[in-house]
């Protein structure tokens, strides 16, 4: 079996920022839109901090149920003390392997999660479908052209995240267009009633939030950095790469978005997927 990658994002802070970064308010438009309902025994795989898997949680009561999936179990422990309650439990699995033991769900949540599997991401989306019940619904939610778009910023600071980015996909199996792939997930392995949703994740334009300085602060930190790339473009490397973006993002004439794509489908009734 292929060995599971070190999580890109892994650091001291990714509760932190996971936490930091969640708008409950969206995830519920989100999963309402997929078809999430009260009664539901709900996954939500790649579930971080809890905090998600808490939201889903709400959406099923009354009688609903909530397990999060998580490889981390720094993360979990913190979930499980945070969140964790009846109906609401966490469990350490690798989603890139069968997930055996769980049970069957009615509702799958997969936000942010395929993107750091570029070359396993059907494979972890057809073992989701095996442990979904028959009519049950599986929603894949992820980004596209993640990170790339921003106006104005300068040539070589353009020049040189997309040379990060490269590296990521050749050598961290990151995946920044894995969004519009997830509608094909879904039909090769013959869901039906599948839907899809375009809009925006990142939209950051104006005086730059607290939260938006932190979130990609560390995406620099530990992906850009952590990366591999030579930065050849800077005499002084990644420090010189980090003081030109951090000075670029934190200008308010500064526009950066990033599309959101949510693909949900529904389960054959009597078919093997």
């Amino acid at each position: 079996m292929k060995e599971s990658p070190r999580y890109l994002m892994e650091n001291e802070e990714e509760i932190e920022r996971l936490e930091k970064k969640t708008d409950i308010r969206i995830v519920h438009e989100q999963a309402l839109w997929a078809g999430i309902q009260p009664g539901m025994r709900v996954a939500d795989i790649g579930c971080g901090s809890g905090i998600t898997t808490r939201a889903l949680y709400d959406l099923v009561q009354p009688g609903g149920e909530a397990v999060g999936v998580d490889m981390s179990e720094d993360r979990l422990a913190f979930a499980r003390s945070k969140y964790g309650r009846p109906g609401v439990t966490f469990e350490c699995q690798d989603a890139l392997a069968p997930l055996n033991g769980m049970g069957l769900f009615d509702f799958i949540w997969v936000r942010f999660f395929l993107e750091y599997h570029r070359s396993r991401a059907f494979d972890i989306v057809q073992n989701l479908a095996r442990i979904t019940k028959p009519g049950g619904i599986v929603c894949l939610v992820d980004l596209d052209y993640n990170c790339l778009s921003h106006f104005s910023m300068p040539e070589r600071l353009a020049t040189a995240l997309q040379g990060v980015m490269r590296k990521l996909e050749q050598e961290a199996d990151f995946d920044p267009h894995v969004g519009i792939k997830l509608y094909s997930f879904l039909y090769d392995l013959g869901f039906e009633e599948i839907d899809a949703m375009l809009a925006s994740h990142h939209l950051i334009f104006g005086q730059l939030k607290d939260v938006d300085a932190f979130n990609w602060t560390k995406k620099i930190e530990v992906a850009g950095q952590g990366s591999g790339y030579a930065f050849s473009e800077y005499s002084g490397g990644y420090a010189e790469f980090a003081e030109e973006f951090h000075a670029f993002f934190s200008d308010p004439r500064r526009f950066t978005y990033t599309p959101l794509i949510a693909c949900r489908g529904r389960k054959p009734l009597n078919k093997e997927v």
